[in-house]
């Protein structure tokens, strides 16, 4: 019943837009748009259509990059290629024309209400120096139900198979969420001597043992019990979707969840896009409008990903305990010895705290401790330690290093 008042709600809205996007066209015209008046509700017009929730996966837009492997520097085209698709996920490759040889990287993207497109910053540093990889995670309400669950096991699974389709020698980066998949997923791959565990480990700001330094949104999700959050949050998608039928954690409550979070922070920056368009500053409100068509443009995830997640890593933090279990089998990170690692954290981050990530350092002890390495960015928060001035200077100088060292 809430995904149908949602649905609702967004039918009204969109019926809404219509008018206000009318609206704004005729008062644009050049007659109209130097008085004052049509420029104040021109603005409100446009910042009401920028305030709106979407389902589709935003582009990544990266058609060339400079590469760095000839003196003088190169721009080459960019075109993205499905390396593999599966009812959930495509292993999207970002393929560069005339290029070969590079290390190939899997970046794995988190599956928690954004789409991948939230690491285009990561894609777009990492390009001119990797043949870069993405798991581009789809709408779990555009996925039929005929397509079966999707849980924590299934996630760590596809990462082994995606490793498997890039083959021996590859390289896996995680950020965020999926940090723990990809410990396990390593994990039971070099317990399985399997020729495609990849020769290093990236894990930026995941939460591999959040009994360390808890946020508040660790205290969330362990502020009620298990069945609250299957009862409360979990919904069914309705029709006309393609996955009508499937049992989904929504992600407009994922978006609103964090909206809350900073309340006042997102409607003041509605307000200033709000001025900078009356007074004509159309440069600083693009800037604003850009953020968030990405925020705003969300996906659902399966139900039994978000429960397991809720249970298996921020209550009962089974892979740190040793417990946690993979298709009956026991993931022990202690296996992993032919894969470097680099932990990653982000000074400032108040969703995954210092020392939740770094927990992997402790637990993959069969890995030499001259092939492992913490690195804790300074003046970052969460978003800073894959995005930004400070991951482009600081932090991906020593990823590319750990890659290349391991190549």
């Amino acid at each position: 019943m809430r995904y149908d008042i949602y649905q609702a709600h967004s039918d009204l809205m969109a019926r809404m837009r219509v008018f206000t996007d009318a609206a704004a066209a005729t008062l644009s015209h050049p007659w109209l748009i130097d008085m004052p008046a049509a420029r104040r509700i021109v603005a409100g017009c446009s910042v009401f259509a920028s305030a709106q929730v979407r389902h589709q996966r935003p582009e990544f837009g990266i058609r060339a990059v400079v590469v760095r492997d000839s003196v003088p520097e190169r721009e080459v085209a960019v075109h993205e290629e499905a390396a593999q698709v599966t009812p959930f996920c495509t292993l999207l490759r970002f393929r560069k024309e005339g290029v070969e040889g590079q290390p190939r990287v899997l970046l794995a993207a988190p599956l928690s209400g954004h789409f991948a497109t939230l690491l285009r910053e990561t894609v777009r540093t990492m390009l001119p120096e990797h043949d870069v990889y993405i798991t581009d995670w789809h709408n779990a309400r555009d996925v039929p139900i005929a397509a079966g669950r999707f849980g924590l096991e299934e996630y760590t699974a596809t990462l082994i198979d995606f490793l498997q389709v890039l083959g021996e020698g590859a390289h896996l980066m995680a950020v965020c969420q999926p940090c723990v998949s990809a410990l396990a997923a390593v994990a039971i791959m070099a317990e399985d001597a399997n020729p495609a565990q990849p020769r290093s480990l990236t894990l930026m700001a995941g939460p591999i043992d959040t009994r360390i330094n808890p946020t508040e949104v660790n205290r969330l999700a362990t502020s009620r019990p298990y069945g609250w959050f299957e009862g409360n949050l979990i919904s069914t998608v309705p029709y006309p979707h393609r996955g009508a039928g499937r049992r989904v954690y929504p992600g407009f409550m994922q978006l609103a969840a964090f909206m809350n979070m900073n309340l006042s922070r997102h409607m003041e920056a509605f307000r200033g896009m709000y001025r900078d368009l009356a007074r004509g500053d159309f440069a600083k409100a693009a800037v604003t409008r850009a953020f968030y068509e990405e925020y705003f443009s969300v996906l659902d995830l399966p139900a039994e990903f978000y429960l397991d997640t809720i249970r298996d890593v921020f209550q009962e933090h089974l892979l740190p305990r040793g417990e946690l279990r993979w298709r009956s089998r026991r993931v022990d990170p202690a296996r992993i010895r032919r894969t470097a690692l680099l932990t990653v954290e982000g000074e400032r981050d108040d969703i995954c705290a210092q020392g939740q990530t770094m927990a992997a350092q402790d637990l993959c002890s069969g890995i030499a401790p001259w092939r492992k390495t913490h690195h804790l960015q300074t003046g970052v928060g969460h978003y800073g330690v894959f995005s930004g001035r400070l991951w482009q200077q600081q932090t991906y100088p020593l990823v590319r290093e750990m890659i290349y060292g391991s190549n």
